[in-house]
């Protein structure tokens, strides 16, 4: 981990909020559970939803991200906006000498999130891209039985969430959202924690809309080789064209495999299926902050960098330049 500024000395990080969403309020909870932290104001996308949250948890409501990250009464700024946003609030808060604690993609730009990781450095500042997936029960079962299977070859990991009608908002638009798999970054990231780095990415994603900035359905799948000659398929679909709700991970290895399908989880070898427990997904955003203000305070390593986030940036970026090509990408 790159020295992000020392411990701090002081009795409480004193922390603002930019979003009002999920997010933000589980990361708020978080915050005001913990005595080390202290959340002073918050900044959302709309005045209603801001004013609702202020009351929720009595803090004051600002009405730009601009003065919040200016505010000398602010030590950390924690980021849970739209993703199209993520860069420019990032570079804004770390040029004013505040901690980041960003959720995932740092920016929907390679370029861009290269700078900021540089200029956190400059500043000797915690730049944290939040990777919750990392944390939760179906990574560390993946990481526990991942040895039973030997040598992996294959690997399909596939999200697919039905919606209809589909939501009108952020999550839905391309402009604020992103690629489908830059905006739902950690279903590459899942891959490359667990396999390494990749040698080639080829991509293939389909938009079903009506208007031009908010789409009903989406559609991705993309195919990784590693360098290690695993083959990785991710599927990923969301939204009115989409009729049955799937979250599965298959790893195919030469001894065996893994099937975690939902929150079951199993392990296959010839003539015998064993049960795997799979932890809960719950209690991953408090879990984040506490490590956040552990590294903070006492120094204490992170479980992902910046750059880690970064190159699976740059794999999504070569998996968008695949879809719109046509072409291979070598990573």
């Amino acid at each position: 981990m790159y020295n992000s500024g020392a411990s701090l000395e002081k009795a409480r990080v004193r922390v603002g909020l930019v979003g009002t969403g999920y997010a933000a309020k589980l990361r708020a909870e978080a915050l005001l559970h913990d005595e080390r932290s202290q959340l002073i104001a918050v900044v959302g996308h709309t005045a209603e939803k801001t004013e609702t949250f202020v009351r929720e948890y009595q803090i004051k409501a600002l009405s730009s991200w601009q003065e919040l990250v200016e505010r000398e009464d602010i030590d950390l700024v924690v980021i849970c906006t739209v993703n199209r946003d993520h860069g420019a609030i990032a570079r804004a808060a770390l040029s004013n000498g505040k901690h980041v604690v960003i959720e995932y993609p740092l920016s929907l730009d390679v370029v861009e999130a290269e700078e900021l990781i540089a200029l956190a450095k400059a500043q000797q500042k915690l730049l944290h891209v939040e990777h919750l997936e990392l944390l939760g029960g179906l990574h560390q079962a993946l990481k526990q039985n991942l040895a039973k299977v030997g040598e992996v070859f294959y690997v399909r990991y596939s999200t697919i969430n039905p919606q209809n009608p589909a939501p009108r908002k952020w999550t839905y638009n391309h402009e604020l959202f992103g690629f489908p798999l830059i905006g739902a970054l950690s279903r590459l990231h899942r891959l490359i924690d667990l396999f390494g780095t990749v040698f080639t990415v080829n991509c293939h994603q389909r938009y079903w809309e009506i208007e031009p900035e908010y789409y009903q359905s989406c559609f991705c799948t993309s195919e990784l080789s590693f360098n290690s000659g695993l083959l990785a398929q991710i599927v990923y679909g969301k939204g009115e064209s989409i009729w049955q709700s799937e979250r599965k991970f298959e790893v195919h290895g030469e001894k065996g495999g893994l099937v975690f399908d939902g929150d079951t989880g199993l392990f296959i070898q010839p003539g015998e299926t064993t049960p795997i427990q799979v932890g809960p997904r719950r209690g991953l955003f408090a879990k984040d902050t506490g490590m956040v203000l552990d590294h903070l305070f006492d120094g204490t390593p992170l479980y992902v960098t910046p750059e880690e986030s970064l190159y699976t940036l740059k794999v999504a970026d070569a998996a968008q330049r695949a879809a719109q090509t046509g072409f291979t990408m070598f990573m």
